[in-house]
C-alpha cells in the first residue's frame, strides 16, 4: 500500500517487547487528556500512514502533518515536553500562533519545552517511514527523552511503521496494535455493527476482482429489489476518497424477476465500468486495478429526503473502558456527498444520546478485540415520517480524524469537559460551548496568503480565540493557506447558532481582504530577433 524503502524491523521478540511498552501506559493514562503536572515527555508524529495514492487526492495533504498542532495546548502542564516531528520545517509564524493560544503560560517557557524535528523529505511517502530510515535522527529524539518511564509517542494512526519506531524509541505507542487494522475496514466495520447489533446497511463482505464485486452487487439487488443505487467502497479507503455510486435506472431490463441472476451479473459487471467517483479525475480504469490491492464492498446506498451524516467519538483505556468523548454532525461534500468537509458539535439533539448507546456498544466489541485509544463511528440518519431519526453505522475509523483535533482543541483550551447525561462540551464553569469546525475553507483568492498575512487579518479583524470569553476561531492548516487557498477553521460560541456566526464572521472577512487582491504574475519578455 506504501512504497517501501527500508524493512520493517520485525523480530521473534517484537510482540513481546511491544506488549511490555504498551503495559506502561495504564500508569499514566488519565493524564494523556487532562492537565496535570507530573513530568511528560510526547513524541508526537503527525503522519499519515495510509494509501499515498488516495491520500493524494487531498489538497495540500503535505500540510496536513499539522492537524495535530492543537497538541501543543498540552505546554500549559509546566513538566511536559514536546517532541514534535515533520517531514519539512513548520513555519515559524504558525508555531508561534499555537503557544501563544496558551493561557497563563510565557511564550518563551512554553518554546523552551518544545523540540522541532524535520526529516527534510517531502516526498509522497509515511513520515514515519522516513524517519526509521534515519538513524541520527533516531538518536536525537532518544536524547530527548527523560530516562523515568514518563515518555509515551501519539500519532495520528497506527501502522507497523508506528509500532516500528515506537520499538525503536523504547515507549509505549498511545495508539491502535496495527495487527487489530482489520477492524477498521470496510469488512471489518460491517464485522463489529453485526457483533454488537448496531444497525447498518445491508452488503457484502470484502472482495478482491471485479467480477466477485459484480456477483455480490447482484445478490444484494436481488435481497432488496427496491434499491435504486448502490455504493461500492474500498475496503481500506478513507474519509469517502474511496466510494463511488453504481446506479440502477439503466439496468431494470435485468432487475430481479425481470432475468436471470447470471445475466444480471454479466449486466452489473458491465454497468461497474460506469460508477459514479467522487473524484473527477477517478476512472475505472485505474479503480478496479485498485480492488486486488485494497479489496472492495458493495452496500445499499441509504436514501431518503432528509438525511444527515452524525458520527460519535470515543476511546479505549489500557484497562478496556470505553469513554465517549463527542458526537457530531459532519458536513459533507463531493459530487456525490461522501467526502469528509466539517463538522459541527454536538450532534443534533434528536439522536446525539442514540449515537453515544451506539459508540459504546462498537467500542466493547472493539475492546473485546483488544483495540486501545481513539475510535469514531459515521452513521447516516434519515428523517422519518414520524419525526423520528433512523441511524445506519456506515464506518469504523481506528485513528484520529477529521473531528479530532476541532475537539480536542476546545477542550485543552477551556479545561472542560463531555457531559453524557446530555451529549453536550461544559467549560469549567458549567456553561455550554458549541463549535463548527472545518479543514476545507477554500478559495482561490486565498492562494497567495501567507501564514503573516492570516496572522494580520486575525488581529484586525478580531476573529482570534478569547482564553477569558472562551469564544472566536482557532486556525490549523495555515500552510495550506498560501499555495492552495485552503485553510482549516474551529469557531466556537455560546450556541449552534453563535458558532456559525464566529464561522461566517472569518469566511467574511478573508473574502472582503481578498477581492480587491491583485495578483502579479511573471510575464517573460518577448524574444527578440537579431
Amino acid at each position: 500500500m506504501l512504497g517501501v524503502a527500508l524493512a520493517p524491523m520485525h523480530n521473534v521478540d517484537d510482540a513481546d517487547g511491544f506488549q511490555q511498552l504498551q503495559a506502561q501506559l495504564s500508569t499514566y493514562w488519565l493524564a494523556a487528556d487532562l492537565f496535570d503536572r507530573q513530568p511528560r515527555d510526547i513524541v508526537i508524529i503527525p503522519s499519515l500512514s495510509l494509501d499515498q495514492q488516495e491520500l493524494m487526492k487531498v489538497k495540500g495533504i503535505n500540510h496536513y502533518e499539522e492537524r495535530l498542532l492543537f497538541a501543543l495546548i498540552r505546554l500549559r502542564n509546566p513538566n511536559t515536553r514536546l517532541i514534535y516531528i515533520t517531514s519539512t520545517p513548520l513555519d515559524s509564524t504558525i508555531v508561534e500562533y499555537y503557544l501563544k493560544l496558551l493561557p497563563d503560560v510565557p511564550f518563551s517557557d512554553a518554546r523552551s519545552r518544545l523540540i522541532l524535528l524535520s526529516t527534510h523529505d517531502a516526498s509522497a511517502r509515511s513520515l514515519t517511514q522516513k524517519v526509521l530510515e534515519r538513524p541520527r535522527l533516531l538518536d536525537r529524539i532518544r536524547q530527548q527523552l527523560r530516562p523515568d518511564g514518563t515518555a509515551y509517542m501519539t500519532c495520528f494512526n497506527s501502522t507497523q511503521w508506528e509500532k516500528d519506531l515506537a520499538m525503536a524509541l523504547g515507549i509505549p505507542l498511545l495508539g491502535l496494535d496495527p495487527d487489530l487494522l482489520h477492524w477498521g475496514t470496510k469488512c471489518g466495520s460491517r464485522q463489529i455493527f453485526a457483533e454488537a447489533d448496531v444497525p447498518h446497511p445491508d452488503g457484502c463482505d470484502e472482495v478482491r476482482n471485479a467480477d466477485d464485486l459484480a456477483t455480490q452487487a447482484a445478490e444484494l439487488w436481488e435481497r432488496q429489489p427496491q434499491l435504486q443505487r448502490m455504493v461500492v467502497k474500498l475496503n481500506e479507503g478513507f474519509s469517502g476518497q474511496g466510494n463511488a455510486l453504481l446506479y440502477l435506472q439503466s439496468l431494470q431490463t435485468v432487475a430481479p424477476g425481470t432475468a436471470s441472476h447470471a445475466t444480471r451479473v454479466e449486466a452489473i459487471g458491465r454497468q461497474l465500468h460506469h460508477l459514479s467517483f467522487q473524484s473527477d479525475t477517478e476512472s475505472w480504469q485505474h479503480y478496479s486495478r485498485r480492488i486486488p490491492e485494497l479489496g472492495a464492498i458493495v452496500e445499499a446506498f441509504v436514501e431518503g429526503k432528509e438525511k444527515r451524516s452524525p458520527s460519535v467519538q470515543g476511546r479505549i483505556t489500557p484497562e478496556g473502558k470505553v469513554e465517549i468523548l463527542s458526537t457530531h454532525d459532519q458536513i459533507l461534500g463531493g459530487p456525490d456527498g461522501q467526502i469528509f468537509l466539517g463538522c459541527s458539535f454536538p450532534a443534533d439533539e434528536a439522536y446525539r444520546l442514540a449515537l453515544q448507546d451506539y459508540g459504546l456498544a462498537v467500542g466493547e466489541a472493539l475492546a473485546k478485540k483488544g483495540a486501545l485509544e481513539r475510535f469514531s463511528v459515521d452513521f447516516l440518519a434519515v428523517e422519518q415520517a414520524d419525526g423520528s431519526w433512523d441511524l445506519q453505522a456506515i464506518e469504523i475509523n481506528l485513528r484520529k480524524g477529521g473531528t479530532t483535533h476541532p475537539f480536542m482543541t476546545l477542550k485543552l483550551l477551556t479545561g472542560g469537559s463531555y457531559d453524557m447525561e446530555t451529549g453536550l462540551f461544559l467549560n469549567q464553569r458549567g456553561e455550554p460551548k458549541y463549535y463548527m469546525a472545518t479543514d476545507n475553507l477554500q478559495d482561490d483568492r486565498y492562494k497567495g496568503l501567507l501564514p503573516e498575512d492570516l496572522m494580520h487579518i486575525i488581529v484586525q479583524r478580531q476573529l482570534h480565540f478569547s482564553p477569558s470569553r472562551e469564544i472566536g476561531s482557532v486556525f490549523h492548516l495555515i500552510g495550506c493557506l498560501s499555495e492552495f487557498g485552503k485553510l482549516g477553521v474551529l469557531s466556537v460560541g455560546d450556541s449552534p447558532e453563535h458558532a456559525s456566526e464566529m464561522y461566517n464572521q472569518v469566511k467574511e472577512a478573508l473574502n472582503e481582504e481578498t477581492e480587491n487582491h491583485v495578483r502579479y504574475r511573471f510575464h517573460p519578455a518577448s524574444k527578440q530577433s537579431h
